[in-house]
């Protein structure tokens, strides 16, 4: 068996084109959905993320509102940035970027985005509402994730789903996510005794554990779908995910590449999320 590629790129096409055709329908509404990025200091690779979401943004219709902060900017500093943000009717979306600098407490920062612009879906308030069922804006991975099951037509109802990695960011609202498609969800960690065995009855596999190539191919059920989140660069410069790609293509129905799989997902449910909180927000 050799599985069926899942291809992120032209998935994450159509998202955009999607949100293209929602934003356009807005503005002739007189409604320009608007999407602030926050960041703060120089990280290399926070810079060309934000990048990348600027030129996107643009493409689909949404108005990227930038803010570019010096590292030695003081938590208080950014939190009447967030809250001056918050106030402007003309800012749909709030994204803070991640990593921020060690002396701001990053909950913190999280937690004064208004729910209502919360597009990165971090905010207790979009966690809470996803755990009860009610989800008003997801977080970007994992909701490209459920995206791309979709696409590749996999049947979540019933099946046993196994999430590898626990963080808000990804694993516990895929988690979330997959019970509420009526999946029976196993969340393996770093204190998982059997992970091999976990991950051998698993009809879905979403690897998100940081950890190169840490998931063996020969785990994989025959004919499992497999969701790399995993993006790791080893020491000869080679991106590669948190699956042996190679050996794991061998055995799953579908699989997503590193790179080119969930990656490009991620800025294209941002601008969805973007374009839903404008809806919400200022479309009656």
């Amino acid at each position: 068996m050799t599985a069926t590629i899942i291809d992120g790129k032209a998935v994450a096409a159509k998202v955009r084109g999607e949100v293209a055709a929602r934003a356009q329908a807005l503005r002739g509404r007189s409604i320009t959905p608007a999407l602030a990025v926050v960041l703060v200091g120089e990280d290399p690779a926070s810079q060309v993320y934000v990048k990348s979401k600027t030129r996107a943004a643009m493409e689909a219709g949404v108005e990227p509102v930038d803010h570019r902060l010096p590292a030695t900017t003081s938590e208080e500093d950014l939190l009447a940035l967030v809250r001056r943000l918050n106030d402007d009717t003309g800012v749909d979306g709030i994204l803070v970027q991640l990593p921020l600098p060690k002396h701001i407490d990053t909950d913190k920062v999280i937690r004064a985005i208004d729910p209502a612009k919360d597009v990165d879906g971090l905010h207790p308030t979009s966690l809470g509402l996803l755990a009860q069922g009610q989800p008003q804006f997801v977080a970007c991975t994992p909701r490209g994730c459920m995206r791309l099951l979709a696409e590749a037509k996999v049947e979540l109802a019933g099946a046993r789903a196994v999430v590898l990695g626990r963080s808000v960011l990804v694993g516990k609202p895929m988690g979330l996510l997959l019970a509420n498609a009526n999946a029976t969800v196993t969340m393996c960690h770093s204190k998982t005794r059997d992970l091999a065995g976990e991950v051998a009855r698993a009809d879905v596999v979403i690897a998100a554990i940081g950890k190169p190539e840490l998931v063996q191919g020969a785990w994989i059920k025959p004919g499992a779908a497999v969701i790399d989140v995993g993006i790791n660069r080893m020491a000869d410069k080679r991106l590669v995910g948190d699956v042996q790609y190679a050996a794991a293509a061998e055995r799953a129905g579908v699989i997503t590449p590193v790179p080119g799989g969930v990656g490009p997902m991620t800025i294209a449910c941002l601008l969805e999320n973007t374009v839903e909180a404008a809806q919400l927000r200022r479309a009656p």
